[in-house]
């Protein structure tokens, strides 16, 4: 009977965002074809969508663990492929979730391959806000954030998580693993709004942390993306707490906008040449190779002294970014700091990997609009390769944090 099929998701239905899930099906016939579906809605109530062909064993069972989809948003063995192959119908989509009080509700979903029908279907809330972690919005002089802090006395290490636009998810799930973590996004105000970016809103965001109770440990981490990166190299490099300093998929120079310090310009902005922007037929831009040589003449003054900061730097290219020639900049990074007698990095390069490195099991995002340029962005990857480094480069970020900081009452339990 079609109601016996059983669709379990293993160990629970209810777990973190970044923890797998096994999706298994029991009942079905011996060797019987099914489609295994997955769907959710992301806060603008875009719905997003994913599908594979999948044929039980002997037993009746389909296991995605061990079974491999014979067609569909995917193919081969992928036991997170139906949440990280998540598509909206319509092109250049970002699945939306970026605040931490609600879970990302998914559907599965499987039906049966001549019919259609359902036969079976079960839910999952993918949470960020473990038990006893606080959030607490802040808007205190220059700061306007939110505050994530864990259960417990402490002292935790403190992290400032550094974005280009308002997100919460990344802040929340570092502070489940036992760290405080403020969430600060890179502007104020709308970007065409901007005229200039300040550092002082960054020293007192960590002027904020360090001034927590539960906070401890020898200065704080950095973490950071695309253009919230270049912010990241100078808070690194300007103010003396930073001692660990996470750079994915960004620039070596100060980029868009000035950088203003103490009410004194300390960077001007590395020149973009809009003949360089390449369109697709998609109808969005790869800007991989818009920004001008970073050594340059011209961009002397945009180039951040990242040799005279004192933190470490974990530097993480996607070699398949669109948006930025991330790998180069690594490699410049590197040459320069070897050259100054320094070796204080690491490196890691995904070959496949696209810009948007996200949580992991994200919805791959191959383009969308961008946030400052204003069109449709590229951002490259596969999404097989996308979705692994993703994965990888959660712990790998972890493992650096807790290496570079007091990390003795970080949660272990997550390496």
């Amino acid at each position: 009977m079609a109601s016996q099929i059983s669709l379990e998701l293993l160990p629970r239905a209810r777990c973190f965002l970044d923890e797998p899930v096994q999706v298994k099906v029991t009942r079905l016939r011996s060797r019987q074809v099914v489609t295994m579906r997955a769907r959710s809605t992301d806060e603008r109530g875009v719905l997003f969508s994913s599908s594979a062909i999948y044929r039980a064993d002997d037993r009746g069972e389909v296991d995605l663990n061990k079974h491999p989809s014979l067609g569909g948003s995917y193919v081969g063995v992928e036991p997170m492929g139906l949440l990280w192959s998540l598509r909206a119908e319509a092109l250049h989509q970002y699945f939306q979730k970026e605040k931490a009080l609600e879970p990302q509700v998914v559907t599965f979903s499987v039906h049966d391959e001549e019919e259609g029908r359902v036969l079976a279907e079960a839910t999952s809330e993918r949470l960020l806000l473990g038990d006893g972690v606080t959030r607490l919005p802040v808007i205190e002089g220059n700061i306007n954030g939110v505050l994530f802090t864990p259960p417990g006395a402490g002292p935790f290490p403190a992290v400032l998580d550094l974005n280009s636009f308002s997100t919460e998810k990344r802040a929340a799930l570092l502070a489940n693993k036992g760290f405080v973590v403020l969430a600060l996004c890179v502007f104020s105000v709308k970007p065409e709004n901007t005229k200039e970016i300040h550092l002082d809103r960054f020293r007192d965001g960590i002027d904020f942390l360090q001034r927590q109770p539960k906070v401890g440990g020898n200065g704080v981490g950095v973490l950071s993306r695309s253009k919230a990166s270049d912010i990241a190299l100078s808070v690194a490099a300007f103010l003396p707490s930073v001692n660990a300093c996470v750079w994915i998929n960004g620039r070596s120079a100060n980029t868009f906008f000035p950088l203003y310090y103490n009410k004194r310009q300390i960077l001007s902005t590395q020149l973009f040449d809009n003949s360089k922007v390449i369109p697709t037929e998609s109808g969005a831009f790869i800007n991989k190779y818009a920004h001008t040589n970073p050594l340059a003449e011209e961009n002397k003054g945009s180039l951040i002294p990242i040799e005279q900061a004192k933190a470490q730097f974990l530097f993480v290219a996607s070699e398949d970014d669109m948006c930025c020639n991330s790998k180069a900049y690594v490699d410049e990074m590197v040459e320069r700091l070897k050259r100054h007698g320094k070796n204080n990095f690491e490196s890691v390069c995904y070959p496949r990997a696209g810009h948007v490195l996200n949580l992991p099991f994200s919805p791959f995002c191959p383009s969308s609009p961008h946030g400052i340029c204003g069109y449709r962005a590229i951002w490259g990857g596969e999404p097989r390769a996308h979705a692994a480094a993703e994965v990888h480069l959660w712990n790998k970020i972890q493992e650096f944090f807790r290496a570079h900081l007091n990390c003795e009452d970080a949660d272990e339990s997550n390496k």
